[in-house]
């Protein structure tokens, strides 16, 4: 029994810190490489654990070190592992340069991530799964096949469009909300409110340390973070899509589901790493 069942990757995240970020054909020397664990996916299965969701991954890792890391990093927040299956791909690697400001830039190579299939999402019962989170370093067909399946059995299905990527209009048409940052936001659509006209019920663009804009038919709403000093940004889209995700689950509407993970993602940037950083329900920022 479950309440968020989140659908998506799980890699490890080879952070190096740079005092800047090379040029083309450049190289530029960084501090000693730390590995944590990452993926949008398990980001998302993590954070909403840890603010007290009942919470399953699907996903896939490989046979090695990293995949060992992955399935006790998520164990240890709590995440059930069941449907986290076994590849003979090597597990996804995320390989993150961070920058004196805290921003990052990322390279994914998705290995066994590649392997999550449709097959997968029939294989879970969706007796107690009240929402499904999917994002995008799982294949494309996986996602929209879970969207429906979702959609086939009462599930509330939200999708963190990241990195973006084109979908059928009948996944979109199922999507509540579709959540994009502000980036992935102007390559869909030439204002917030015309996310609506790609067909999702509702939307959500997060708007980095200025918090996020809830989208609806009914206009848009602008929800503020708390202002902090960041350390390091990986992972917070996805400390956002968890913690609104759980709440969710636990029947908030869509405002204040936002407007609590706008929070939980501004508290999860003061610390360095991804899911290292995300906070328990308590530690949440006011």
């Amino acid at each position: 029994m479950t309440s968020v069942l989140v659908l998506g990757s799980a890699n490890a995240d080879l952070v190096v810190e740079v005092a800047r970020r090379p040029g083309g054909g450049e190289t530029v020397l960084g501090g000693d490489t730390v590995v944590m664990p990452g993926g949008k996916g398990a980001n998302t299965a993590v954070a909403a654990a840890r603010v007290g969701a009942s919470v399953d991954l699907l996903g896939a890792v490989g046979s090695d070190q990293y995949g060992e890391l992955l399935r006790s990093s998520l164990a240890s927040s709590g995440v059930r592992t069941t449907f986290v299956r076994t590849s003979a791909r090597p597990t996804g690697i995320a390989y993150i340069t961070v920058t004196p400001d805290g921003e990052n830039s990322i390279v994914v190579a998705p290995g066994a991530n590649g392997d999550v299939a449709p097959a997968d999402v029939d294989a879970v019962p969706s007796d107690g799964v009240s929402v499904l989170v999917c994002s995008l370093e799982v294949p494309v067909p996986t996602v929209e096949h879970g969207v429906a399946w979702a959609a086939e059995h009462g599930v509330r299905p939200v999708l963190n469009l990241s990195p973006v990527a084109p979908l059928s209009p009948s996944t979109l048409a199922l999507l509540d909300p579709l959540i994009v940052n502000e980036h992935e936001a102007a390559q869909l659509a030439p204002t917030v409110r015309g996310l609506l006209d790609l067909g999702p019920r509702s939307a959500v663009v997060t708007l980095g340390a200025r918090g996020a804009a809830v989208v609806t038919r009914d206009g848009v709403v602008e929800v503020p973070a708390p202002a902090v000093t960041p350390v390091d940004t990986t992972g917070a889209g996805d400390a956002f899509a968890g913690a609104r995700a759980a709440r969710l689950a636990a029947g908030d509407q869509l405002v204040d589901a936002a407007r609590y993970a706008a929070r939980v993602a501004a508290t999860s940037v003061t610390r360095p790493g991804a899911q290292p950083s995300y906070p328990q329900a308590a530690d949440v920022l006011p």
